[in-house]
């Protein structure tokens, strides 16, 4: 398959049991119908307790710290 932005073949990938399409010349990522659906399904599944920050005093606030988003881990190439 070909990558409608610049032409480059497109290589296939299996990240966490989805196969993504991209392209390894402008970076372009491309899913087939239901992909997008199991990467939100497994990365709600995998998603973290959100994290409490406390201040000096105890009290919930302070800087919040900053995560990654769940495609991070996903788009590593």
């Amino acid at each position: 398959m070909k990558c409608p932005i610049d032409g480059s073949t497109l290589v296939i990938s299996d990240r966490s049991g989805v196969e993504i399409d991209y392209c390894p010349q402008c970076r372009g990522v491309w899913l087939d119908r239901g992909e997008l659906d199991k990467i939100i399904e497994r990365s709600m599944a995998a998603a973290p307790a959100p994290a409490r920050d406390y201040d000096d005093h105890g009290a919930y606030g302070g800087k919040k710290k900053k995560r990654g988003g769940f495609l991070d881990e996903l788009f590593d190439f």
